[in-house]
């Protein structure tokens, strides 16, 4: 019998403050720990009943809620596979998750025809069928046996070829995470979270709400992020998580400044670059420095600046405790300190592979176990990491990953298209933003048709906020596109 289960972990954290609030929301409802425990006990139930159980995966896209967020700790509860969706992702999407999911349970805003045995609603409405039946149900309180390299979470990522891929992590990736960033980010008895993530994603879903219940603290769940309703947050609060729009927003607040912060003992950032001067300008507003951190899907935290001592703009600090990290070149050798290369990892964190992908796991890493990130950096002699770049050609755009390739499939299947270059070029919010650059037989191929076939198909983070006609894209002696030119071509686009 195992008894890895990471509900049990989580709730032997709070089992002492049941009575304490785990969840303060927008309108200041709160619910305590006995009440999610006795929530999440109830949608176990209703998983068992559908039979979502050990190994069978629930793929939910659902707008974040206390109810969500209960639906994936069921799924620890039963030993179910929880597959989050952005809810940005459009229905032909979907369809490809579902379709490569081949989950037991489809949770939507709504029901919809699937392939899943069962397509259910899942609200804070009475008019939700899940919730009706959660308030009804027996709460069942067993916990499945589980083992450490049962897979929990299936999240799906955006494919260089324009093929998503689901990586799948254990028990043991998430839990020694969630206890190694506890621990190192110096959680305590006093600490507040306010947490204005997305909860489909690493960082919402799972380092900051795990941090949170390990602690067992209260965390103001928002629903998404509000600069006016953040700052009003601060001064009863110790912990932000974000992303690089976060404190570019609070920036953008004339007036705020270190009083607001006065109570707050941590800003994290991470899911896509802090921009150096944010962070000094951050600094010089409120005496903070931001904490950067480094991490990904398959992996869930790396690298973090360090909570005591210097926190260098521009760098994402050093590798985790349990984590080894190493610059490689293309053929997997280590370079010295200094070199430029290609990002490798290897440690507990790290995935189990891609869904029903075995070879393109196997391409992923090398023959000693490390992991090949894609992205390309540099350690310095005291072990600091920068990242410089992307091998993979990603774009991080206000913390979502988009693979140019997705986009440049679907413009480059319009009528009248010769052919599409996308780059992600600076942006003064999202950090990142995507251009298309594209190549057409004649006038009649327009801005406004191009936006028509992306909004058809890809979800809205992944549309062009800039569309530019050429008569040719640079290419290099061997016939391809050069993208960094086309990057610094279109760097001042924003």
């Amino acid at each position: 019998m195992g008894d890895a289960n990471l509900y049990r972990m989580f709730r032997d954290r709070f089992a002492t403050r049941l009575d304490a609030a785990c969840f303060v929301l927008a309108d200041g409802q709160r619910l305590t720990f006995g009440e999610l425990d006795d929530l999440s006990a109830r949608l176990a139930a209703l998983l068992r009943r559908y039979g979502a159980v050990d190994g069978q995966r629930v793929v939910a896209q659902v707008e974040k809620s206390v109810a969500a967020f209960a639906l994936y700790l069921a799924c620890l509860r039963t030993g179910a596979i929880y597959v989050p969706l952005n809810t940005a992702y459009t229905t032909t999407e979907v369809d490809y998750f579902i379709e490569d999911a081949a989950p037991v349970l489809f949770v939507g805003a709504q029901t919809r025809e699937t392939s899943a045995r069962h397509s259910v609603v899942l609200s804070v409405s009475e008019d939700s069928p899940l919730w009706r039946d959660a308030l009804a149900v027996t709460p069942d309180y067993d916990l499945a046996p589980r083992v450490s390299d049962d897979i929990a979470a299936i999240l799906y990522t955006s494919g260089t070829t324009g093929r998503s891929k689901g990586a799948m992590l254990s028990i043991g990736n998430l839990a020694s995470n969630a206890l190694t960033l506890h621990r190192l980010w110096g959680f305590g008895p006093n600490d507040v979270l306010i947490h204005a993530l997305p909860i489909f994603h690493v960082h919402g879903l799972f380092v900051a709400m795990h941090c949170a219940l390990l602690n067992a603290s209260p965390t103001y769940f928002l629903p998404k992020f509000d600069p006016a309703q953040v700052r009003a947050l601060l001064p009863r609060a110790t912990v932000l998580m974000g992303v690089p729009t976060f404190y570019t927003r609070l920036l953008a607040l004339d007036d705020f400044n270190s009083d607001d912060c006065a109570r707050m003992r941590l800003f994290i950032s991470g899911s896509a670059p802090l921009l150096a001067e944010t962070h000094r300008a951050f600094e010089a507003r409120t005496g903070h420095r931001i904490l950067e951190r480094y991490g990904m899907t398959e992996s869930g935290m790396i690298t973090s600046n360090p909570l005591d001592g210097e926190r260098v703009p521009g760098t994402v600090g050093f590798a985790l405790p349990d984590v080894a990290v190493r610059i490689a070149d293309d053929k997997g050798n280590g370079l010295p300190a200094g070199e430029r290369g290609v990002i490798e990892i290897k440690g507990p964190n790290v995935f189990k592979g891609y869904w029903r992908m075995p070879e393109k796991t196997a391409q992923e890493f090398r023959a000693d176990g490390f992991f090949i990130t894609g992205d390309v950096g540099v350690i310095a002699p005291d072990g600091r990491v920068s990242i410089v770049g992307r091998a993979k050609d990603l774009i991080i755009s206000g913390g979502f990953n988009i693979y140019p390739k997705e986009i440049e499939e679907t413009l480059d299947a319009v009528a009248g298209v010769t052919e599409t270059a996308v780059v992600g070029v600076p942006h003064p919010d999202f950090g990142e933003a995507v251009v298309a650059v594209v190549v057409r037989e004649n006038d009649a191929v327009t801005e406004e048709l191009l936006m028509r076939a992306a909004q058809a198909t890809l979800a809205r983070f992944k549309h062009p906020r800039r569309i530019v006609f050429v008569d040719d894209l640079p290419r290099n002696a061997m016939g391809k596109v050069q993208k960094n030119v086309l990057r610094q071509m279109y760097q001042a686009s924003f």
